[in-house]
Protein backbone atom coordinates (compact mmCIF):
# COMPACT_ATOMS: atom_id res chain seq x y z
CA UNK A 1 0.00 0.00 0.00
CA UNK A 2 3.05 2.38 0.88
CA UNK A 3 4.19 1.46 -2.42
CA UNK A 4 0.86 2.51 -4.01
CA UNK A 5 0.96 5.98 -2.20
CA UNK A 6 4.23 6.42 -3.19
CA UNK A 7 3.63 6.17 -6.91
CA UNK A 8 0.54 8.20 -6.58
CA UNK A 9 1.82 11.13 -4.94
CA UNK A 10 4.85 10.98 -8.06
CA UNK A 11 2.61 10.71 -10.46
CA UNK A 12 0.39 13.59 -8.78
CA UNK A 13 3.70 15.53 -8.54
CA UNK A 14 4.27 14.78 -12.13
CA UNK A 15 1.01 16.23 -13.14
CA UNK A 16 1.03 19.54 -11.23
CA UNK A 17 4.47 19.98 -12.42
CA UNK A 18 3.30 20.10 -16.38
CA UNK A 19 0.69 22.15 -15.52
CA UNK A 20 2.70 24.06 -13.91
CA UNK A 21 5.26 24.52 -16.53
CA UNK A 22 2.67 24.93 -19.03
CA UNK A 23 0.70 27.97 -17.42
CA UNK A 24 4.29 30.08 -17.31
CA UNK A 25 5.35 28.89 -20.90
CA UNK A 26 5.32 31.86 -23.20
CA UNK A 27 2.42 32.95 -25.73
CA UNK A 28 3.27 32.99 -28.96
CA UNK A 29 1.17 35.40 -30.93
CA UNK A 30 1.31 36.76 -34.77
CA UNK A 31 0.75 40.31 -35.66
CA UNK A 32 1.27 42.15 -38.69
CA UNK A 33 2.34 46.27 -39.16
CA UNK A 34 -1.39 48.23 -38.96
CA UNK A 35 -0.07 51.86 -36.75
CA UNK A 36 -1.15 52.17 -34.21
CA UNK A 37 -2.87 48.64 -33.05
CA UNK A 38 0.99 47.31 -34.30
CA UNK A 39 4.09 48.92 -35.17
CA UNK A 40 6.95 47.82 -36.20
CA UNK A 41 9.98 48.47 -35.04
CA UNK A 42 13.87 47.42 -35.68
CA UNK A 43 13.84 46.50 -32.29
CA UNK A 44 10.69 45.10 -31.90
CA UNK A 45 7.36 46.16 -31.96
CA UNK A 46 4.49 48.48 -30.05
CA UNK A 47 0.89 49.79 -30.29
CA UNK A 48 -2.16 49.90 -28.81
CA UNK A 49 -3.07 45.66 -29.72
CA UNK A 50 0.78 45.07 -29.05
CA UNK A 51 0.24 46.81 -25.11
CA UNK A 52 -3.13 45.16 -24.59
CA UNK A 53 -2.40 41.44 -25.34
CA UNK A 54 1.21 41.80 -22.80
CA UNK A 55 -1.22 43.39 -20.15
CA UNK A 56 -3.36 40.24 -20.54
CA UNK A 57 -0.20 38.13 -20.58
CA UNK A 58 0.77 39.76 -17.61
CA UNK A 59 -2.43 39.28 -15.69
CA UNK A 60 -2.29 35.97 -16.79
CA UNK A 61 1.40 35.35 -15.20
CA UNK A 62 2.96 34.27 -18.73
CA UNK A 63 5.47 35.90 -21.08
CA UNK A 64 4.05 36.54 -24.75
CA UNK A 65 6.40 36.64 -27.65
CA UNK A 66 5.36 38.13 -31.07
CA UNK A 67 5.43 36.76 -34.45
CA UNK A 68 5.73 39.49 -37.13
CA UNK A 69 4.15 38.55 -40.11
CA UNK A 70 4.40 40.05 -44.01
CA UNK A 71 1.32 40.13 -44.81
CA UNK A 72 -2.80 39.95 -42.81
CA UNK A 73 -3.68 36.71 -44.63
CA UNK A 74 -0.12 35.66 -43.56
CA UNK A 75 -1.07 36.61 -40.27
CA UNK A 76 -4.68 34.64 -39.99
CA UNK A 77 -3.01 31.61 -42.04
CA UNK A 78 -0.81 31.17 -38.58
CA UNK A 79 -4.49 31.05 -36.96
CA UNK A 80 -6.26 28.68 -39.60
CA UNK A 81 -3.08 26.23 -39.06
CA UNK A 82 -2.94 26.69 -35.49
CA UNK A 83 0.84 27.17 -35.90
CA UNK A 84 0.79 29.92 -33.07
CA UNK A 85 -1.41 30.51 -29.86
CA UNK A 86 -3.17 33.30 -32.05
CA UNK A 87 -2.95 36.63 -33.58
CA UNK A 88 -3.48 39.79 -33.07
CA UNK A 89 -3.16 43.82 -34.40
CA UNK A 90 -6.88 45.30 -35.92
CA UNK A 91 -8.65 42.00 -36.64
CA UNK A 92 -12.09 42.43 -37.72
CA UNK A 93 -14.64 39.56 -35.82
CA UNK A 94 -16.56 38.41 -38.99
CA UNK A 95 -18.74 35.32 -39.66
CA UNK A 96 -16.71 34.30 -42.51
CA UNK A 97 -13.81 34.17 -40.23
CA UNK A 98 -15.42 32.81 -37.35
CA UNK A 99 -16.19 29.88 -39.13
CA UNK A 100 -12.12 29.00 -39.26
CA UNK A 101 -11.46 30.40 -36.23
CA UNK A 102 -12.16 31.50 -32.68
CA UNK A 103 -12.32 34.48 -31.17
CA UNK A 104 -11.91 37.03 -28.05
CA UNK A 105 -14.44 39.54 -26.22
CA UNK A 106 -13.86 42.46 -28.83
CA UNK A 107 -11.16 44.78 -27.93
CA UNK A 108 -12.11 47.44 -29.94
CA UNK A 109 -15.52 49.02 -31.50
CA UNK A 110 -14.12 50.13 -35.53
CA UNK A 111 -15.65 50.71 -38.39
CA UNK A 112 -14.79 51.96 -41.94
CA UNK A 113 -14.67 55.55 -42.86
CA UNK A 114 -13.94 57.60 -45.63
CA UNK A 115 -10.44 59.48 -46.05
CA UNK A 116 -9.83 62.71 -48.41
CA UNK A 117 -7.81 65.17 -49.53
CA UNK A 118 -8.25 68.33 -46.95
CA UNK A 119 -10.53 70.99 -48.25
CA UNK A 120 -9.00 73.60 -50.30
CA UNK A 121 -9.66 77.09 -49.03
CA UNK A 122 -11.36 79.99 -51.24
CA UNK A 123 -7.86 81.41 -52.10
CA UNK A 124 -6.74 77.68 -53.22
CA UNK A 125 -10.07 77.37 -55.32
CA UNK A 126 -10.01 79.91 -56.75
CA UNK A 127 -6.40 79.89 -57.85
CA UNK A 128 -7.40 76.48 -59.75
CA UNK A 129 -9.51 78.34 -61.31
CA UNK A 130 -7.32 80.89 -62.56
CA UNK A 131 -5.15 78.21 -63.94
CA UNK A 132 -8.44 77.85 -66.91
CA UNK A 133 -11.18 80.00 -67.34
CA UNK A 134 -9.81 83.33 -65.53
CA UNK A 135 -6.70 83.36 -67.16
CA UNK A 136 -7.68 82.92 -70.72
CA UNK A 137 -10.50 85.68 -70.18
CA UNK A 138 -7.93 87.57 -68.36
CA UNK A 139 -5.81 87.56 -71.25
CA UNK A 140 -8.32 88.42 -73.61
CA UNK A 141 -9.16 91.47 -71.22
CA UNK A 142 -6.28 92.56 -70.93
CA UNK A 143 -5.95 92.45 -74.95
CA UNK A 144 -9.07 94.04 -75.53
CA UNK A 145 -8.32 96.57 -72.95
CA UNK A 146 -4.84 97.56 -75.23
CA UNK A 147 -6.69 97.60 -78.06
CA UNK A 148 -9.32 99.69 -77.41
CA UNK A 149 -6.75 102.32 -75.85
CA UNK A 150 -4.92 101.86 -78.78
CA UNK A 151 -7.76 103.15 -81.14
CA UNK A 152 -8.65 105.50 -78.55
CA UNK A 153 -5.05 107.20 -79.59
CA UNK A 154 -5.66 107.32 -82.97
CA UNK A 155 -8.58 109.28 -82.71
CA UNK A 156 -7.86 111.85 -80.17
CA UNK A 157 -4.23 112.30 -80.20
CA UNK A 158 -4.47 115.84 -82.28
CA UNK A 159 -7.71 116.67 -80.00
CA UNK A 160 -6.74 115.90 -76.89
CA UNK A 161 -3.62 116.66 -74.73
CA UNK A 162 -3.83 113.62 -72.67
CA UNK A 163 -3.24 111.69 -75.99
CA UNK A 164 -1.14 114.38 -77.84
CA UNK A 165 2.09 112.05 -77.29
CA UNK A 166 4.19 109.36 -79.77
CA UNK A 167 2.83 105.91 -79.43
CA UNK A 168 5.32 104.22 -77.38
CA UNK A 169 4.71 106.55 -74.91
CA UNK A 170 0.91 106.29 -75.13
CA UNK A 171 0.52 102.79 -75.06
CA UNK A 172 -0.17 102.60 -70.90
CA UNK A 173 -1.69 106.04 -70.30
CA UNK A 174 -3.93 104.78 -73.30
CA UNK A 175 -4.62 101.39 -71.85
CA UNK A 176 -5.12 103.44 -68.02
CA UNK A 177 -7.97 105.32 -69.90
CA UNK A 178 -9.60 102.31 -71.33
CA UNK A 179 -9.17 100.38 -67.64
CA UNK A 180 -11.39 103.00 -66.26
CA UNK A 181 -13.67 103.72 -68.93
CA UNK A 182 -14.95 100.22 -68.28
CA UNK A 183 -14.48 99.74 -64.59
CA UNK A 184 -15.57 103.40 -63.84
CA UNK A 185 -17.22 105.08 -66.77
CA UNK A 186 -14.05 107.20 -67.40
CA UNK A 187 -12.82 110.61 -66.66
CA UNK A 188 -15.08 113.03 -67.34
CA UNK A 189 -12.44 115.60 -68.08
CA UNK A 190 -10.59 113.37 -70.72
CA UNK A 191 -14.24 112.82 -72.75
CA UNK A 192 -13.00 112.09 -76.12
CA UNK A 193 -13.64 115.36 -78.57
CA UNK A 194 -13.61 113.52 -82.02
CA UNK A 195 -16.35 112.21 -83.33
CA UNK A 196 -15.00 108.59 -84.08
CA UNK A 197 -13.66 108.71 -80.31
CA UNK A 198 -17.06 109.75 -78.83
CA UNK A 199 -18.76 106.85 -80.92
CA UNK A 200 -16.10 104.54 -80.02
CA UNK A 201 -16.25 105.47 -75.94
CA UNK A 202 -20.03 104.61 -76.15
CA UNK A 203 -19.63 101.59 -77.96
CA UNK A 204 -16.57 100.45 -75.44
CA UNK A 205 -18.87 101.25 -72.57
CA UNK A 206 -22.26 99.15 -73.53
CA UNK A 207 -19.80 96.14 -74.39
CA UNK A 208 -18.09 96.41 -71.15
CA UNK A 209 -21.03 95.67 -69.54
CA UNK A 210 -21.31 92.17 -71.20
CA UNK A 211 -17.88 91.19 -71.09
CA UNK A 212 -17.64 92.32 -67.32
CA UNK A 213 -21.29 89.99 -66.59
CA UNK A 214 -19.52 87.17 -68.69
CA UNK A 215 -16.05 87.27 -66.59
CA UNK A 216 -18.29 87.17 -63.49
CA UNK A 217 -20.11 84.57 -64.52
CA UNK A 218 -17.66 82.75 -65.58
CA UNK A 219 -15.66 82.88 -62.03
CA UNK A 220 -18.85 82.30 -60.47
CA UNK A 221 -19.74 79.19 -62.45
CA UNK A 222 -16.19 77.63 -62.52
CA UNK A 223 -15.63 78.17 -58.61
CA UNK A 224 -19.26 76.60 -58.02
CA UNK A 225 -18.52 73.34 -60.49
CA UNK A 226 -15.21 72.77 -58.55
CA UNK A 227 -16.53 72.87 -55.29
CA UNK A 228 -19.71 70.25 -55.92
CA UNK A 229 -17.36 68.04 -57.83
CA UNK A 230 -14.96 68.02 -55.10
CA UNK A 231 -17.59 67.53 -52.41
CA UNK A 232 -18.04 64.19 -50.76
CA UNK A 233 -20.35 63.90 -47.69
CA UNK A 234 -21.38 60.04 -47.97
CA UNK A 235 -20.17 56.67 -49.33
CA UNK A 236 -22.86 57.68 -52.34
CA UNK A 237 -20.88 60.42 -54.04
CA UNK A 238 -17.89 58.20 -54.62
CA UNK A 239 -19.09 57.50 -57.98
CA UNK A 240 -16.63 58.39 -60.44
CA UNK A 241 -13.87 58.50 -58.28
CA UNK A 242 -10.41 56.97 -58.10
CA UNK A 243 -11.13 55.03 -54.76
CA UNK A 244 -8.50 52.73 -52.60
CA UNK A 245 -8.76 50.11 -49.91
CA UNK A 246 -6.79 47.05 -48.85
CA UNK A 247 -6.92 43.94 -50.76
CA UNK A 248 -9.12 41.02 -48.30
CA UNK A 249 -10.24 43.78 -46.09
CA UNK A 250 -13.77 43.96 -44.81
CA UNK A 251 -13.76 47.32 -46.70
CA UNK A 252 -13.05 45.70 -50.08
CA UNK A 253 -16.22 43.41 -49.75
CA UNK A 254 -17.85 46.66 -48.51
CA UNK A 255 -17.53 48.64 -51.77
CA UNK A 256 -17.71 45.59 -53.92
CA UNK A 257 -21.11 44.69 -52.38
CA UNK A 258 -22.19 48.52 -53.52
CA UNK A 259 -20.80 48.01 -56.78
CA UNK A 260 -18.38 51.23 -56.11
CA UNK A 261 -15.09 50.45 -58.07
CA UNK A 262 -11.71 50.22 -56.66
CA UNK A 263 -8.22 50.34 -56.49
CA UNK A 264 -7.20 47.67 -54.21
CA UNK A 265 -3.44 47.96 -52.35
CA UNK A 266 -1.21 44.57 -50.15
CA UNK A 267 -1.69 47.18 -47.38
CA UNK A 268 -2.71 50.43 -45.73
CA UNK A 269 1.17 51.94 -46.01
CA UNK A 270 1.36 51.53 -50.22
CA UNK A 271 -2.25 52.93 -50.09
CA UNK A 272 -1.96 55.66 -48.12
CA UNK A 273 1.29 56.47 -50.32
CA UNK A 274 -0.26 56.42 -53.52
CA UNK A 275 -3.32 59.06 -51.70
CA UNK A 276 0.29 61.27 -50.71
CA UNK A 277 1.16 61.36 -54.62
CA UNK A 278 -2.32 62.11 -55.17
CA UNK A 279 -3.29 59.06 -57.14
CA UNK A 280 -6.47 58.39 -55.30
CA UNK A 281 -9.13 60.72 -54.43
CA UNK A 282 -10.57 58.69 -51.66
CA UNK A 283 -9.71 55.59 -49.11
CA UNK A 284 -12.23 53.53 -47.68
CA UNK A 285 -10.80 51.52 -44.44
CA UNK A 286 -10.56 51.30 -40.77
CA UNK A 287 -11.42 54.21 -39.10
CA UNK A 288 -9.21 53.84 -36.40
CA UNK A 289 -6.47 53.74 -38.52
CA UNK A 290 -7.47 56.39 -40.78
CA UNK A 291 -8.02 58.89 -38.07
CA UNK A 292 -4.50 57.96 -36.77
CA UNK A 293 -3.13 58.77 -40.34
CA UNK A 294 -5.00 61.82 -40.59
CA UNK A 295 -4.02 63.19 -36.79
CA UNK A 296 -0.42 63.11 -37.61
CA UNK A 297 1.39 61.74 -41.12
CA UNK A 298 -1.14 63.48 -43.12
CA UNK A 299 -2.26 66.24 -40.65
CA UNK A 300 -1.46 69.20 -43.30
CA UNK A 301 -3.16 67.27 -46.68
CA UNK A 302 -5.78 64.68 -45.40
CA UNK A 303 -9.16 65.08 -43.39
CA UNK A 304 -11.79 62.24 -42.54
CA UNK A 305 -15.38 62.05 -42.56
CA UNK A 306 -17.13 61.76 -39.30
CA UNK A 307 -19.79 59.02 -40.05
CA UNK A 308 -18.97 55.57 -39.67
CA UNK A 309 -20.08 52.63 -41.69
CA UNK A 310 -20.33 49.37 -41.38
CA UNK A 311 -19.11 49.24 -37.77
CA UNK A 312 -17.39 46.48 -36.62
CA UNK A 313 -15.47 44.93 -33.78
CA UNK A 314 -11.84 44.31 -33.56
CA UNK A 315 -10.96 40.66 -31.39
CA UNK A 316 -8.27 38.57 -31.08
CA UNK A 317 -7.88 35.71 -33.39
CA UNK A 318 -7.43 32.46 -31.64
CA UNK A 319 -7.03 28.54 -33.46
CA UNK A 320 -10.31 26.81 -33.12
CA UNK A 321 -10.95 25.04 -30.10
CA UNK A 322 -8.19 27.03 -27.82
CA UNK A 323 -7.42 26.34 -24.62
CA UNK A 324 -6.76 29.59 -23.50
CA UNK A 325 -9.51 31.82 -25.18
CA UNK A 326 -11.28 31.63 -21.87
CA UNK A 327 -8.80 32.71 -19.68
CA UNK A 328 -8.10 35.31 -22.42
CA UNK A 329 -11.94 36.44 -22.35
CA UNK A 330 -11.51 36.50 -18.13
CA UNK A 331 -8.13 38.77 -18.57
CA UNK A 332 -9.92 41.17 -20.74
CA UNK A 333 -13.10 41.47 -18.41
CA UNK A 334 -10.50 42.63 -15.19
CA UNK A 335 -8.43 44.35 -17.46
CA UNK A 336 -11.64 47.20 -18.12
CA UNK A 337 -12.72 46.67 -14.58
CA UNK A 338 -9.55 47.94 -13.18
CA UNK A 339 -8.99 50.56 -15.77
CA UNK A 340 -6.29 49.27 -17.28
CA UNK A 341 -8.26 48.89 -20.75
CA UNK A 342 -8.99 52.38 -20.65
CA UNK A 343 -5.52 54.01 -20.28
CA UNK A 344 -4.23 51.64 -23.09
CA UNK A 345 -7.35 54.05 -25.42
CA UNK A 346 -6.33 56.95 -24.05
CA UNK A 347 -2.29 56.77 -24.83
CA UNK A 348 -3.45 55.70 -28.45
CA UNK A 349 -6.09 57.29 -29.29
CA UNK A 350 -7.10 59.94 -26.76
CA UNK A 351 -10.86 59.56 -24.84
CA UNK A 352 -12.83 60.22 -28.10
CA UNK A 353 -11.92 56.87 -29.02
CA UNK A 354 -13.07 54.87 -25.66
CA UNK A 355 -15.03 52.12 -25.86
Amino acid sequence: MLRNLAVLALSYCAVVTGAQAQSAAPLNFATVHRPPFAIFHDDGVDGFSIDLMQAIAKDLGRPVEFAKQESFGDMLNTVRNAELDGAIANISITAAREIEMDFSQPIFESGLQILLPAEAGSVQRLGGVLAREILVLGALALALLFGGGFLMWLFERRHQVYFDRPMREAMFPSFWWALNLVVNGGFEERMPMSRMGRIFAVFLVISSLFVVSIFVATITAAVTVDAIQSNVDSVNDLEGRQVATVAGSTSAEFLARRDIGFRDFPDPEAMLRAFERGEIDAVVFDGPILAFYAMGRGKRHARLIDRVYRPENYGIALPTGSAIREEIDQSLLRLREDGTYDDLVDRWFGATYRN
